[in-house]
């Protein structure tokens, strides 16, 4: 008889353990808000919930097909003297390991980075705009400069500014958000909250899908010329609308949003939007009652501080992967835990400013949620999965629509009076840049 919870996925490291804490922690925030607006209703959560939206995009079926994970270029590869792990999903990002390595496909990937060694991988690639990194052990990532410099840096912090106007009580009924579904709450603990969501890949989305979801009215705005990953805003796009701006001829129409948001979301680069006036102190002054949230992989400060990075490439460098890697080679986690965990986290703290009245700047990175999940104590062995799958969680998907026709969802994984909380996805880029409330 194991004393505790079963685990889900198995593997060296206590992916669950950090994925119940930081359901668990939006879970209780998000009643605490219900309660603090006069709405006397159950938020919950269950195992089966927090473990499928932590694979919601593996999970996702678009018009019954499943989407496709991973580009070309993506992935580990070989070098002379060790691995790198490189990340080429988007366009812009594959074509700068292409340029950089002189290659066409995947064949000639693996052949030119053989030749090479990792350093060189690592160094040219990032160095020319585009993502890799030597996958490391912990011993290895540990006397790395940017270790040194960061590692006692939090995974997240809360910095609150001043007061911020509080939310109205939502005793009186209220109209139902537009594409609620028959019998779900009309009142949700967000009505009423605009949330500019200036996020993308996983973490910021999973974050901004789940406010939604409680009803705010959530405003994502991407670049025309760097589009999203369909399969990505509909694995997280329920209940936002989702427009597209150009900053470089539209930086002042943006700031006139994020003058009028209740909180607002940047999860690029840092400081990619300070050069047009939309940094987190330029936020600070334009909007001094929101709750700001600053999502980075790496921190931001430090060698790396100004360095892109996404959920595969943190676990790779700092010893993740060697740690779920077999006979020689590296592995992953069961999940993008890294993202997933951290949009979770984002939440509770948006959650909690809500309820506090307070507006604050919120700092939040990957590499604090690594760091988070290598200090867990090793997972209790007895409480692994059978090998047979017999008692796996079953995957509670939604049909719900989408500008790009039926899907088959994952919903966030929380739980108003025993009902989910999906919602349609509207299409990519279709929405008017402005307000709806």
């Amino acid at each position: 008889m194991v004393d505790g919870p079963r685990r889900w996925w198995g593997g060296p490291l206590d992916t669950e353990r950090l994925a119940r804490t930081e359901v668990c922690r939006v879970r209780d925030a998000a009643a605490d808000l219900a309660a603090a607006r006069g709405l006397d209703t159950r938020i919950d959560t269950t195992d089966a919930l927090t473990a499928a939206s932590f694979a919601a995009h593996e999970h996702l079926r678009i018009d019954g097909r499943a989407p496709r994970a991973w580009g070309e270029f993506s992935g580990f590869v070989a070098a002379r003297d060790g691995w790198v792990r490189l990340h080429g999903n988007y366009p812009h990002h594959a074509a700068i390991i292409r340029d950089v390595l002189g290659i066409d496909d995947r064949a000639g990937l693996e052949r030119e980075v053989g030749h090479r060694e990792v350093a060189e991988v690592e160094t040219r690639i990032v160095a020319a705009g585009g993502i890799a990194v030597a996958v490391r052990t912990e011993h290895e990532w540990q006397g790395h400069p940017h270790h040194l410099a960061t590692a006692g840096e939090p995974w997240s912090s809360v910095e609150e500014r001043r007061d911020r106007p509080e939310l109205s009580s939502l005793r009186e009924p209220t109209t139902a958000p537009v594409g609620a579904a028959a019998g779900r709450p009309a009142t949700l603990p967000l009505h009423g909250v605009r949330v500019l969501d200036l996020t993308r890949v996983i973490a910021g989305p999973t974050c901004t899908q789940l406010l939604a979801c409680l009803g705010a009215d959530v405003l994502r705005i991407d670049p025309p010329h760097r589009p999203e990953i369909l399969a990505q805003h509909l694995s997280t796009g329920m209940g936002k609308r989702s427009a597209l701006l150009d900053l470089r001829r539209d930086a002042g129409r943006l700031r006139d949003l994020a003058a009028e948001a209740d909180v607002i979301l940047d999860g690029y680069r840092p400081g990619a939007l300070a050069a047009h006036g939309l940094g987190t102190e330029d936020l600070e002054r334009t909007a001094p009652r929101a709750l700001l949230v600053s999502l980075s992989a790496w921190g931001e400060h430090g060698p790396w501080g100004g360095r892109a990075g996404f959920d595969s490439i943190v676990q790779a460098t700092t010893g993740i992967a060697v740690r779920c890697g077999t006979e020689g080679r590296p592995g992953a986690l069961p999940v993008q835990a890294l993202d997933h965990a951290s949009g979770h986290r984002m939440a509770g703290h948006i959650l909690d400013g809500l309820v506090r009245g307070r507006a604050a700047t919120i700092r939040v990175n990957l590499l604090g949620a690594a760091r988070t999940l290598l200090g867990e104590p090793p997972p209790d062995a007895r409480a692994a999965p059978p090998a047979d799958g017999r008692e796996a969680l079953e995957v509670p998907r939604v049909s719900v629509m989408s500008a790009d026709g039926p899907l088959e969802a994952v919903p966030p994984p929380l739980q108003i009076a025993g009902r989910t909380l999906e919602r349609p996805v509207g299409g990519y880029g279709a929405a008017t840049v402005g307000w709806t409330r």
